[in-house]
């Protein structure tokens, strides 16, 4: 993929893990503009994003990750790039995939990260979860993704000029997604490999309820 790239990190409470991650995505790709969310956050990563990235963006509260990929994607576009990147600052996405994520754009309009579904890699719990949903978006949209919840993503900034996503926290992603898909976009995933480190502000119940409601309205046709 050529042109300019933005990576957009979304950071919560993430303050032991945003530098390796900032540093490795560096690493991966020097060219990449950093652009790095505080949503909220209570300890220091506020400082350490306006330290180390170089785009920061920061609230005072939580709002929830779509509202900070947003304000990532409004601030990516505005630079005029080429191609958005988007990572967790936990550590649980390998920076070192980024440039792999990036030469499937050659191909793709979007490439969604694949985790293995493996015991000693992917939590039980997660990997029941994961294959249910993945299996559940791939059926209504008719685009078979192995990996639905991943947040490591490349997009074209042609997508996200198109295509405007709903919802304020993790459905944000899924509704994009769909959204992307829908509008014609072409979608690959992208085998990334299996981290899984301190626990996910992810929360299985309420966080995937919202899932399961955007794909729900999104099937019946209240989701335009």
């Amino acid at each position: 993929m050529s042109g300019r790239v933005a990576c957009v990190v979304p950071a919560f409470d993430a303050a032991t893990q945003l530098p390796a991650v900032v540093a490795a995505t560096r690493a991966a790709v020097p060219t990449a503009t950093v652009i790095v969310i505080d949503d909220g956050s209570r300890d220091g990563t506020k400082a350490i994003a306006r330290e180390l990235a170089d785009v920061s963006i920061s609230w005072s509260a939580n709002r929830g990750k779509g509202v900070a990929l947003r304000a990532g994607f409004r601030e990516a576009l505005a630079l005029g790039v080429s191609a958005v990147v988007t990572l967790d600052a936990d550590g649980q996405h390998d920076p070192a995939f980024v440039p792999k994520l990036l030469d499937a754009l050659g191909r793709a309009d979007v490439a969604v990260g694949a985790r293995t579904r493996t015991p000693g890699g992917m939590p039980w719990g997660r990997r029941v979860t994961n294959a249910l949903s993945s299996a559940a978006f791939s059926a209504l949209s008719g685009a078979t993704l192995l990996d639905t919840q991943c947040g490591f993503r490349a997009l074209r900034a042609a997508v996200l000029r198109a295509v405007q996503g709903r919802g304020d926290r993790y459905e944000y992603e899924s509704d994009l997604l769909l959204r992307a898909i829908g509008a014609g976009f072409r979608v690959e995933s992208v085998p990334i490999s299996t981290v899984y480190g301190p626990p996910s502000h992810f929360r299985p119940l309420a966080d995937g309820a919202r899932i399961v409601r955007t794909l729900w309205a999104h099937r019946s046709g209240r989701g335009e």
